[in-house]
């Protein structure tokens, strides 16, 4: 092979790559500028953290527990799940919450279509009743989450409000259950390293209704961040009552 047409087109071609993976790189780290949230300092890391739902559960669970009285209220708990996807991996089945139910409840807080068999089979007063329905408007709500997050990666207001069902809330009335939601807000944001988390503040809850609260989030979180093309982080719960199960008094 003549050398003297052989060498300038090895020349050519290296200088091709090299411009090539420096043109892919800066692509990649343009990319990831765009999505990267705001620098923080997240205090979280101070709280009880939980690798997955489950050992939340667990423990939510042992420290609502007091057989003679039915009303203990743990106040102020928060803990981090760092665990959150896939969806199974929130995944808690209990005797109340089997998957044919955790899915049907979920699938109607997203706003998701569902069948009456389906309601028929699941749809029970001990799985949270009213207070547990956030399904009223949450497909708009979801979307100006992920219009938000998109528009602007470092925006701090990506909340998914959940006041009450229909009433504005000058209409507040502490005998109307069904208005006295469990979940009040959830709060998404993407850090500097590009990764959506979550934060959820609940005034009240049932550990035996978590795995049903949780599955929801879980599913949430894991179908803003497939919208946003970003991972799924970790995920702060906050509640303000903490009861063991429904016994409670006016919970």
């Amino acid at each position: 092979k003549n050398p003297v047409v052989v060498l300038p087109l090895i020349l050519f071609m290296r200088y091709q790559r090299f411009w090539s993976n420096k043109l892919r790189l800066r692509t990649i780290n343009s990319f990831k500028r765009m999505i990267a949230g705001s620098a923080c300092e997240d205090l979280n890391t101070k709280f009880p953290r939980f690798q997955t739902a489950k050992e939340m559960y667990t423990e939510i669970r042992r420290i609502s527990e007091k057989s003679d009285d039915k009303d203990f209220t743990v106040r102020h708990f928060v803990g981090v799940i760092e665990k959150m996807s896939p969806t199974k991996a929130a995944l808690v089945e209990t005797e109340l919450f089997p998957i044919g139910a955790l899915e049907f409840y979920t699938k109607k807080n997203m706003g998701w279509e569902y069948n009456s068999e389906e309601e028929s089979q699941w749809l029970l007063p001990e799985r949270g009743g009213g207070q547990g329905d956030y399904r009223l408007g949450m497909p708009e709500k979801i979307a100006n989450v992920i219009n938000c997050l998109r528009t602007e990666p470092r925006s701090k207001r990506a909340v998914i409000p959940i006041p009450f069902a229909d009433e504005p809330s000058s209409a507040v009335d502490w005998t109307n259950q069904t208005q006295t939601k469990c979940c009040r807000e959830l709060y998404f944001y993407i850090g500097s390293d590009g990764v959506l988390r979550a934060t959820g503040i609940l005034r009240m809850q049932n550990a035996n209704i978590f795995p049903k609260n949780i599955h929801f989030f879980a599913t949430l979180m894991n179908h803003i961040a497939s919208e946003l093309s970003v991972p799924v982080g970790e995920y702060t719960h906050f509640i303000m009552h903490l009861c063991h199960d429904r016994a409670a008094i006016s919970c």
